[in-house]
């Protein structure tokens, strides 16, 4: 019959086996990705809160009986969130012509493409963090148990 052909992935897996090598660097490679995801996690909130904030404004800004501000002082600041530069001009949009950018179409689906962006990267932050805790405990059991595995 001769010699049977590996499937691509038993040829993936034992390519990836050679590469790591050692069990724990694997489970330290997964410990660095967790470290880079949560970096990503905690940008993607950075324009939910922006976005909040100026949405808050217009909020006010379409209620006027809602603040004691007058409607011309109500603004909105991006070079105060570092999107622009200080010296830009205009950098920041009151009154409004702050509440015309917020009632546009773009305005609001910015908003939920920023919460799919922060979901999505707390939903792999949260898998990430369980296979590595489950990684360390099969670890852990492993060289505990010694079952003639050699690490």
């Amino acid at each position: 019959r001769g010699p049977q052909r590996a499937h691509s992935l038993q040829r993936v897996c034992q390519c990836l086996g050679k590469w790591l090598g050692h069990p724990d660097k694997f489970v330290g490679i997964t410990y660095v990705l967790t470290i880079i995801w949560l970096l990503v996690f905690a940008c993607s909130a950075v324009p939910v809160y922006i976005y909040f904030n100026t949405w808050t404004t217009c909020q006010s800004i379409a209620n006027p009986s809602k603040t004691s501000a007058s409607i011309g002082t109500l603004c909105a600041d991006a070079r105060m969130y570092g999107i622009l530069p200080w010296n830009a001009f205009p950098g920041k949009v009151c009154g409004s012509n702050l509440l015309s950018i917020c009632k546009t179409s773009e305005f609001q689906m910015t908003f939920h493409l920023f919460i799919a962006a922060f979901v999505g990267a707390a939903a792999t932050l949260v898998s990430l963090l369980t296979f590595m805790i489950a990684a360390t405990y099969n670890f852990a059991v492993l060289k505990l148990m010694g079952r003639g595995t050699k690490f």
